[in-house]
């Protein structure tokens, strides 16, 4: 007599759903898979009407009456949380400090690990929930002791794996990503909820960062952190020119320097180096930008932590390739070597570890050793 297979029990699943197209098909998804879904919007504004609008945000009054909307069509119930005050102190404030210490910081991250995988994840726990579930490319896959690891999605161009690297076992256990283990264009996707009748089917992505409502980072650091003027100086010391604020600079920029003397031998320079205690930006030549080796701190693991050196592949960008490096962790620090030198490498970025599809960790970069002779 042949067993039939058992399906997997329905979770209580609680949907984050943006307004956007791919947390929409995502919840969707998941009540076709036979899920107890509950559709939930996060109002991270005090004053909604302040995020961008339009097709860059997806934190505006707007976005939360698509996600109702989309929520209406699945058949799903739906709410909206505040968790604005939670926002504005681990992401938004986060994000000012770390510009004004010099780094370089990734908010996207940050707003996954303090909020939609702590603050999100925690209350819906509290409340009865199996799982969050978003709109993230990236898959969870079960082994058969039980326990989970995070992989790349699927489709490779559009895996969001390194924005998620900073979650841990318990959270992964709890989490649900519908999407990614589909090889689909964001087309098909779009032709999907299209099907289903999601109006947000057609609307355009969310870019650059929610809570800029203007898209301009430097004029809305100036407004916190006000102008203070600094001198831009070369390799030697020599000042070359004058800026209103090192935090308006990440290592690597290239554009908007303003220095009216050319370099000797003509070609541009690129930020090398911000000092936030002299407010000095130091600038030189691109091959001045290779990094050989770094530190990074504040380690996290989706899963047990790696012990002794090992090789992994390392993405540094949510956006970036991979390259092959060797880590160790060394008194709580993660330390970093690059099989081949890497360019613009920023403390306050985060280093992602990866085995094969397989996210190992991620870590805060620190502090970074230069490929060529010299301090990074």
């Amino acid at each position: 007599m042949t067993e039939t297979p058992q399906r997997p029990r329905p979770l209580r699943v609680l949907a984050a759903m943006s307004g956007g197209v791919d947390s929409a098909v995502a919840a969707a998804r998941a009540a076709e898979a036979g899920h107890d879904v509950t559709g939930v919007h996060l109002a991270l504004s005090a004053n909604p009407q302040s995020f961008r609008t339009g097709a860059r945000g997806c934190c505006t009054i707007e976005d939360s009456r698509d996600a109702r909307r989309a929520a209406d069509v699945i058949g799903i119930p739906f709410y909206v949380w505040d968790l604005a005050d939670r926002f504005r102190e681990d992401v938004v404030e986060d994000f000012v400090a770390e510009y004004e210490a010099g780094r370089t910081p990734n908010p996207c991250l940050r707003c996954n690990e303090k909020i939609k995988f702590a603050a999100l994840l925690d209350k819906a726990l509290a409340l009865g929930f199996d799982a969050v579930c978003t709109g993230h490319y990236a898959q969870v896959i079960v082994r058969e002791d039980g326990t989970r690891e995070l992989h790349r999605a699927s489709d490779m161009a559009k895996d969001q794996s390194y924005v998620l690297g900073v979650l841990d076992d318990r959270q992964l256990a709890h989490a649900l990503f519908p999407l990614g283990d589909t090889v689909t264009t964001k087309d098909e996707i779009r032709a999907e909820a299209e099907r289903r009748g999601l109006a947000v089917a057609k609307k355009p992505d969310s870019h650059d960062i929610c809570f800029i409502a203007d898209g301009d980072t430097q004029g809305f650091l100036a407004n916190r952190l006000g102008r203070s003027e600094g001198d831009i100086v070369d390799e030697s010391g020599a000042k070359l020119g004058t800026h209103e604020g090192a935090y308006g600079f990440t290592i690597g920029q290239r554009k908007g320097l303003r220095i009216g003397t050319p370099a000797p031998d003509g070609k541009p320079r690129y930020v090398l180096d911000i000092s936030p205690v002299d407010n000095t930006v130091t600038v030189g030549p691109a091959s001045a930008l290779d990094v050989g080796a770094l530190t990074a701190i504040k380690p996290r693991w989706c899963g047990a932590a790696p012990t002794g050196p090992g090789t992994y592949t390392a993405q540094l960008r949510a956006h970036g390739g991979e390259t092959e490096v060797t880590a160790e962790l060394v008194d709580g620090s993660l330390e970093v070597t690059f099989a081949e030198p890497v360019r613009g490498v920023a403390p306050g970025q985060a280093i992602v570890l990866y085995d094969g599809t397989r996210v190992v960790g991620s870590a805060t970069i620190a502090a970074t050793t230069r490929a060529t002779a010299g301090v990074a």
